[in-house]
């Protein structure tokens, strides 16, 4: 049973806003708007900003596909977390970093939907944590199998913008709201 977390700070959490995951995503323009307004709201109204950046054989520490993109970046003090695996919990530092900050609520933003937003999004509801999805502001790849199927980045969006919205956790809250409907004082 999850440790259900007391007190009401919040943090947004932007995950793998990166060159090499973003390059082929949907609607990459407008996400990256959306982003980067709901990270002016969460500075604007004193919420800390953190920053996940995956790292794996493909996408190599450092390397120029590894950065953010180009529109975001972080602000000296903000943190930021390294990571190997989806769910931006696991084998990292953000769970005592999320402690240290007494954070209960976590906003979450970035890419790809249906890998690290949606690992890090159970991993959140998994441990404690109240969640607030931005829906316009999370995005990933078409799916393309051998067979000619293919799943579109849309659908797995709304996909996963529909479970945030209605799953159940006992003494948690989950919903989405947009970008614009982001207030991280309330």
């Amino acid at each position: 049973m999850a440790t259900i977390r007391e007190g009401n700070k919040t943090v947004l959490l932007v995950v793998d806003a990166q060159v090499g995951v973003m390059r082929n995503a949907w609607n990459v323009p407008r996400i990256v708007d959306n982003i980067m307004v709901a990270v002016e709201k969460a500075r604007s109204q004193g919420n800390p900003v953190i920053w996940v950046q995956h790292s794996d054989n493909e996408l190599i520490y450092g390397s120029p596909d590894w950065q953010l993109v180009p529109e975001l970046s972080s602000i000296k003090g903000e943190i930021r977390i390294d990571k190997k695996f989806n769910s931006s919990f696991e084998k990292t530092t953000l769970e005592e970093t999320l402690a240290q900050l007494g954070v209960t609520q976590i906003v979450l933003a970035g890419a790809a939907t249906n890998w690290c937003i949606r690992a890090t999004a159970y991993g959140a509801l998994d441990r404690g944590y109240d969640l607030t999805l931005i829906k316009d502001a999370h995005t990933t790849e078409t799916i393309e199998f051998e067979d000619g199927t293919k799943i579109e980045a849309a659908d797995i969006i709304l996909d996963l913008n529909i479970a945030m919205k209605w799953l159940s956790y006992p003494g948690r809250t989950n919903t989405t709201a947009s970008a614009e409907e982001i207030n991280f004082i309330a």
